[in-house]
């Protein structure tokens, strides 16, 4: 049985960066987009823009233990 999860662009058209964000929150929207193109052939050759009536895959919510720690480097300190 397949449980991923379908969006149907209505009211306004949106960037997937933004659908994404919506849905994940933008530090994880960003590591999802290229498994959200994946998911979604054709999707790219739209524009930008995803156009009002496209329904578009949603990449599963990676557990937790799947994203590594970064190392930030500070130029003040």
């Amino acid at each position: 049985m397949n449980t991923r999860r379908t969006v149907t662009i209505k009211g306004e058209p949106i960037l997937l960066d933004q659908l994404l964000a919506a849905e994940y929150g933008p530090v994880l929207a960003r590591e999802l987009l290229p498994a959200a193109l994946d998911l979604n052939p054709g999707l790219a050759a739209l524009g930008p823009v995803i156009p009002m009536g496209t329904v578009v895959a949603l990449p599963e919510k990676p557990s937790p233990s799947t994203f590594a720690p970064r190392h930030v480097v500070t130029l003040f300190g």
